[in-house]
């Protein structure tokens, strides 16, 4: 089972479309997750409120639909969407152990101040648990 994050940036919608083909070759399962911020940990980062909440998951797991349909008979890759609540590094791990991911597979972070913090996608890698695929 292959595990891509997704959070709707750009980086991340590359890190699907990685993950769908190396799912679609290896005749994998491909579990898409998001994890929805926490109202204090988006506050605290000065996200609005309102993309906290569901409608993110929503908008996400519609996204992904159109875009497996519009691929339908080129990709026929087997995929579910999980939505998880709190940080992604936290969510990704958990999504990770409990789906047993043989991968994971995440986009390269957009922010500049994880150069000097340090990204999810970092983290990931540091945590030695999978294969870590960042996608730039």
């Amino acid at each position: 089972m292959i595990l891509v994050g997704v959070d709707g940036s750009d980086t991340s919608w590359r890190a699907a479309a990685y993950a769908a083909g190396l799912a679609r070759r290896q005749g994998s399962l491909l579990a898409v997750v998001y994890v929805q911020p926490t109202l204090a940990a988006a506050a605290a980062l000065g996200a609005p409120v309102a993309d906290t909440t569901a409608e993110v998951a929503e908008e996400l797991v519609a996204e992904i639909r159109r875009a497996v349909a519009q691929l339908r008979g080129l990709f026929d890759v087997r995929w579910e969407f999980h939505t998880l609540h709190g940080d992604a590094y936290t969510g990704l791990v958990q999504a990770a152990q409990d789906l047993k991911a043989d991968a994971v597979i995440v986009g390269a972070s957009e922010q500049a101040g994880h150069r000097l913090v340090g990204s999810v996608a970092v983290r990931l890698v540091k945590a030695g648990r999978w294969p870590v695929t960042v996608v730039p």
